[in-house]
Order: structure tokens, then sequence, then C-alpha cells
């Protein structure tokens, strides 16, 4: 991506110009002292180079929710549903997000959550005006995929420290791929079965902060997919079903059985309430494999 910054550029990320705030000691983005994101999206990724694009990006794991969620994460939602960054700047984000993503979490834990989640806005700038090429677009999907399927941090929102909400923020991203016409079949199956692992992951986690809607929703587009037959979504649904793990085995009796049991249940009333409600008969067609799934519980 050309450069065109050069020392307004810095001056604007480095320090407070007139009229901006600078963000944090961490975050060198400088922030607009009326509070205007809208219009400040404009100026800021108008003349963003590579350098500013990596800024913003850097305050996305801020430690202060003020900076990360109200300022950073704003900005950037701004600027991309704007359509203020054009193709070789959102190739930039996301090589850098991506990066993000595979490298380990911040002590804090906020830098990937928050980069899976600018990821989500990158995807939907690509479904709304297709820029990515087919092999970057599978790359993206595997990318999400891979994410959700490891994560391991399970804190949503703590008073004081904010969101970090990492299964949430992954299923975002999920589902915007999962309205993207150009997903193939076998890009949908990695969605899957990402989704599936976290429904009711190890351990004795109960989801409180409304992942299971989250992770319900990618599942709810694809099933818009002509592709995925019905016997295919009786298997995928035939997964989730108790099997012999112990967990199961004193499902009421024991930590991990409780939490399995609420996350699954959340899960199948939000696949179920959704899909009841659906014009489409490609939705509703899941509602009673979410009954099923209710049904199979111990």
């Amino acid at each position: 991506m050309k450069r065109i910054w050069g020392a307004v550029g810095t001056a604007m990320l480095l320090t407070a110009m007139p009229g901006t705030a600078k963000a944090s000691d961490t975050c060198t983005v400088a922030r607009p002292a009326d509070g205007d994101l809208k219009a400040f999206a404009g100026s800021y990724f108008v003349a963003a180079d590579e350098a500013a694009i990596d800024a913003l990006i850097a305050c996305l794991g801020d430690p202060d929710p003020a900076i990360r969620d109200d300022f950073a994460f704003a900005l950037w939602t701004q600027g991309l549903r704007g359509k203020h960054l054009k193709p070789d700047g959102l190739r930039h984000a996301m090589q850098r997000l991506t990066t993000i993503l595979a490298a380990p979490d911040d002590a804090a834990g906020f830098r990937r959550p928050f980069a899976v989640l600018a990821l989500s806005e990158v995807a939907r700038a690509d479904r709304v005006e297709p820029f990515l090429t087919d092999a970057e677009l599978h790359a993206l999907a595997e990318t999400g995929a891979n994410y959700l399927r490891g994560v391991t941090d399970y804190r949503g929102f703590i008073a004081g420290e904010g969101w970090r909400h990492g299964v949430a923020h992954g299923a975002d991203l999920l589902m915007q791929l999962a309205l993207n016409p150009r997903l193939t079949r076998a890009d949908a199956d990695l969605l899957l079965g990402a989704v599936a692992a976290q429904v009711a992951p190890a351990g004795s986690h109960a989801y409180v902060h409304g992942e299971a809607r989250r992770l319900a929703r990618p599942l709810l587009f694809l099933a818009k997919r002509s592709d995925i037959d019905d016997a295919a979504w009786a298997g995928w649904f035939q997964t989730l079903q108790p099997g012999d793990a112990p967990r199961w085995k004193a499902a009421h009796n024991s930590a991990e059985g409780l939490a399995a049991h609420h996350n699954i249940t959340a899960f199948a009333d939000a696949v179920y309430v959704a899909a009841s409600e659906s014009q489409d008969p490609q939705v509703r067609r899941l509602a009673p494999l979410a009954a099923g799934l209710l049904k199979a519980l111990p």
C-alpha cells in the first residue's frame, strides 16, 4: 500500500493535534476531542498508510475498555462500514490481524479477541463489496475456524476491565463468513466444526454473556445454503448429543456436567426459537433438530 502520510501522518499518530486528545500511553492514535468518530473516520482512514492501520490495530489490545472498545473498535467500525479503507488497506489489515491471532495472546487477554472482532469487519467489507480472491476468502474462513476452535479463555465481561468475549467475537467473524454467498461448502464445514467445538467446551465454564446466541447465528445463516441437506444437518446435531464422556455419566452431580447441560440447552434454545420464527423454510428445518437435541439431554 502506498505510504501517503509522511510527517503529517506521524504527527497525528504520535501527538495530540489541535482538536484531538491522546488516547493512552499504549494507544498512540489521537482521538477527536469532540468525540465524533464518524467524522473522524473519514479523515483518519482516507489518509491512512500501513503504519496508521497498525497503530489503530494496536489500540484494540489496550487494557482500558474506553480506549479498546469505545474508541478503537468504534473507529474501526466507522471506517470500514463507511468504506473509507480501500482493498490494499483491508488486505494489510487482514494480514496484520491474522498474525495476531496466530500468536499467543497478551497477558491481559484482550488482543486476540478484539483482533478477531476487527477481522469480522474485514469479512463484512468483502461480503458487501468483494475484494478478496477465492483463496483469500478460504484462508479467512480457515483463520476464523481455527481461532474459534482454539479459544480457551472464556472470560466475558468483567467490571473495570470490560469485554474479552473470545467465543462471541469468533462467532461474529463466522457469521459474516456464513453470510457470504462466495463461501464454499468446504468452508461452511470448517465453520460448522468450529461452532460445534465451542457449544459445550470441556471444563466447567457456563456461558452467561450471550455466547450461545452468538454461536447460533452462523448456523442459522448457513442453514440457508442449498448444498447442506437434511441428512447433513441431522448428522451435525447428532455430534452435540450426550455421549460416553465422564461429564455425562453424572451430568447433574458435577460442575462439568452441569456446565455442559447448561451450555447445550442455551444453544439449542437459541436455535429453536430463531428457526421456529424464521419465514425461510431452509432455516425452519433446524427447529425440530434443536428440539431433538434438548430431548436427548439427561
